[in-house]
This record gives C-alpha cells, sequence and structure tokens, in this order.
C-alpha cells in the first residue's frame, strides 16, 4: 500500500453554482470562455483568456471508430488515434492521422489483429519522442478470462510509414490484465511505460467487475529503447485501484504519473509519485477525499505540467457527492493546494486536463443532464472559474468513453466518440486567445 502523504487537513472546495453551459445540437456556439488570468499564487496578472465556440472538423474515422486518442508534439503536430472494426468482424485497427491546418491526413494503419482486448475505458495511445520516433500501444488477449490482456507497443522511426514488431513490456507470463498505459519520454531517447498489472491477482477470485479482489493490482514501469530493447522492471506502487486511467506529465525534475489508490480500507483516492534522481518517490495522495468504495469506479485522473507547475484533475464521490476537482502544485508535484471543484453538480468524471501559459488550466468533463454533455472550464489556481462551456451533446453510456483535449499554440483540439450503432469519432476546435 502506498504511504500516506503530507496532505492531511480539511480542504474548503470553490464551486460556482451557476451553469452558463448550453444544450442544443452537437456542437454548441456558446458564449466564449472568459476569465481574468491569476498566476500560481494567485495575483492578478492584468490579461484575459477565452476560448471561443468549438467548430467540428471532417474526421477521416469509418463508421464504428471509437476510443479516440490525442497527442500535441512541442512543434505543434497534432496526432489522432483511434479504434475501428475490421471488414467482416474479422478483428479491430489502430488508425493514426495528423492535423494540417483544417484537415486531418488519410489515416494510417498501426496495427491490426482478431484477438484484441477493445475496451471504452482502457484505450490505446500514441506518442511522439524528441527524434521523430512514433509509439503506440495497444491491447492484445492472452488467454481465455474476461480480463486475461496484456499490453503491446510499437515503435516506428518513419513518420508512421511502417511499424516495429509488437513489444510487450511486462514480462511476468501470467494470463491476467496488463493495461492503463502512460506513455512518455525517460530520457536518453528511450521511451518510458506505465502500466496497471494485475500480475498478483492471476488466481485470485473474481471481485467486483470481474477483477480480482484478493489480491493487489500494482502500477509499474520500463524503458523501451530506439532498438526495443527492454529496462528494467519498476514496482511503483504495489496495491491500486484495478481499472482506472493512469496519467504522466513531464515536470522540471522529471516524470509525474497520477493514478487512484487503492487503500486496506477500500479508500480509493489519487496519488502521484515523481520520478527523480533515478527512481520513484514513495506515492502520496494528491489530497485525501476519503472516498471509500468496494469496487473500481473506472475514472482515472489526468495532469498537465510546465516546469514546476503541475495540475491534476479528477473524480470522486466522496461524501456521496459526485464532484470534478482540480488541485495545483508549484513544486512540481512535490505538494499541492487545496482542491477547486469544477463541475456543473452533477458530473460522470471522465476528465481530461491541460496547462496554459497564464498558469490556469483547461478541464474537461463529461457532466450528466438531458442529454449529457462534454464541457470544459477554465479555472484558476487562486479558484476563479470560468463558465462551463459545451463542446458536444453525448451520452452517459460506457460507450461514449472518454473524451480527449490537447493544445497547439493558440488553439484547443477536443476529441469524443458519439455513442450508437454505429459508434463515431469526432473532432472540434477551438481558437485559444
Amino acid at each position: 500500500m502506498a504511504p500516506a502523504g503530507a496532505h492531511t487537513g480539511t480542504f474548503t472546495d470553490t464551486f460556482e453554482g451557476a451553469e452558463m453551459g448550453t444544450k442544443g445540437s452537437v456542437l454548441v456556439l456558446a458564449a466564449s470562455l472568459v476569465v481574468a488570468a491569476c498566476d500560481m499564487g494567485g495575483n492578478r496578472s492584468g490579461s484575459a483568456v477565452s476560448l471561443s465556440a468549438p467548430v467540428e472538423l471532417a474526421v477521416p474515422a469509418g463508421a464504428g471508430s471509437a476510443e479516440p486518442f490525442l497527442y500535441a508534439a512541442p512543434d505543434g503536430t497534432v496526432l489522432l488515434s483511434w479504434l475501428e472494426p475490421l471488414p467482416d468482424a474479422a478483428g479491430h485497427a489502430l488508425r493514426l492521422s495528423s492535423l494540417e491546418g483544417e484537415t486531418w491526413t488519410p489515416p494510417r494503419t498501426i496495427a491490426q489483429g482478431a484477438d484484441w482486448f477493445v475496451n471504452w475505458a482502457d484505450f490505446p495511445s500514441v506518442h511522439r519522442l524528441a527524434d521523430g520516433t512514433l509509439a503506440a500501444h495497444w491491447l492484445q488477449r492472452s488467454g481465455p478470462g474476461t480480463y486475461a490482456y496484456g499490453v503491446r507497443i510499437a515503435l516506428s522511426h518513419d513518420g508512421g510509414e511502417t511499424w516495429s514488431d509488437p513489444i510487450t513490456p511486462h514480462r511476468d507470463g501470467t494470463e491476467t490484465e496488463h493495461g492503463f498505459v502512460s506513455l512518455f519520454p525517460a530520457g536518453g531517447g528511450k521511451l518510458g511505460a506505465i502500466w496497471l498489472d494485475g500480475r498478483n491477482a492471476a488466481d485470485a477470485p473474481p471481485g467486483p467487475g470481474g477483477h480480482g479482489a484478493e489480491a493487489d493490482m500494482t502500477l509499474r514501469f520500463t524503458t523501451i529503447a530506439a532498438d526495443g530493447t527492454l529496462g528494467e522492471e519498476v514496482l511503483i506502487d504495489g496495491r491500486t485501484c484495478e481499472c482506472c486511467q493512469t496519467d504522466v506529465a513531464i515536470a522540471t525534475a522529471g516524470p509525474v504519473v497520477v493514478y487512484r489508490d487503492r487503500s486496506p480500507t477500500e479508500v480509493r483516492d489519487i496519488h502521484v509519485s515523481r520520478l527523480a534522481g533515478g527512481r520513484w518517490s514513495d506515492p502520496a495522495p494528491v489530497h485525501e477525499d476519503g472516498w471509500r468504495i468496494p469496487g473500481c469506479p473506472v475514472n482515472g485522473p489526468a495532469i498537465a505540467a510546465a516546469g514546476d507547475r503541475v495540475a491534476v484533475a479528477w473524480y470522486t464521490e466522496a461524501s456521496d457527492t459526485a464532484r470534478v476537482r482540480i488541485a495545483f502544485s508549484d513544486d512540481g508535484g512535490d505538494t499541492f493546494a487545496p482542491p477547486i471543484r469544477v463541475d456543473g453538480g452533477d458530473p460522470a468524471g471522465r476528465v481530461d486536463l491541460l496547462l496554459l501559459d497564464d498558469g490556469s488550466a483547461l478541464v474537461t468533463w463529461l457532466e450528466r443532464g438531458d442529454p449529457p454533455t462534454v464541457r470544459v472550464r477554465q479555472v484558476t489556481a487562486a479558484g476563479a472559474l470560468g463558465p462551463a462551456t459545451v463542446v458536444a451533446e453525448t451520452s452517459a453510456a460506457r460507450s461514449s468513453g472518454f473524451p480527449r483535449m490537447v493544445r497547439t499554440a493558440d488553439r484547443v483540439i477536443f476529441a469524443w466518440t458519439e455513442a450508437g450503432e454505429p459508434s463515431q469519432v469526432h473532432v472540434a476546435v477551438a481558437e485559444l486567445r
């Protein structure tokens, strides 16, 4: 079990009660999101930030597409990956496209297979290293069990035209759950990979949701060199929530991973660990919500970093109240300020997050309602909230997945899945000014 951290006090939420989002068509021409900008110390900078109404872009994703993932490189390149069914129910393919102006390039196939594990919450991803190497991950079944699947990672050194044979980062050989992956640059031209690993639960009786309940899910890390050579497997946390997404951001001192922990008394709050000096720090809570729940809520956190500024967004139902929260750090994720509530009063979670130049953040989440909506809101470290702008109408069904968001220069790009038969990936762009 991860040791307790330093945040043991009782914190007070900052919450704007009046909701300013509007309902309408898939993309709503809502009022721009405007809020006076603050620095990390809470002082007025005198500037203002606005986000224009999102405008949908045509996406080269076919019918049945789902589980989109966005990645924005430092040079402004934006990559979109998604899963798409193959004809005649022959399996699935992982597709890749890049944004050029207002147009997505024709899709390329990273990999495809008939025995993949395809799941609304445990979705593939794509990443690009500083030397241009592309990395992608997906999940492949390893046995007959419902949650018997493993991680596969492929590399491309020619911009995605060709890909390496798949690499499996975990080497335990068990037919159990390995997933919820976060990829990131690990230094020295290597790719870092973090995943939830169920090797200790391989023979445990199934618990809520079908996951092993009598043994512990773990959080593990390794590196992959350009030639595919694997580094040492490192245990970060020996007991975590079974099926919430992980996320990683790079602060000044190095990578910071965020995930949902699991205590012996079934408290499942959000924890962080930092890689510095060649070792991962003892995991510590972002905030002690005290959410006690006997099964995994399938609702992971998101993290963003810029220098020593770090922000974490997450969902909790502690004290029987559904909330989306954000907490800021100005010391690289070592400590966090009291959390700020950002939702509209009835959230379903499924958060994403990015930092803006003024130190504020944009948070996306799914808000229940009639209809449910994907919303975005700006929040400052001092607790000032902008209006909750509707990005799209959606569904609270699992098949609607997890909306994603990235920023490049003065644009914010959103991606989400429209649930249905068939499902469909959508993308929208908003101007940041």
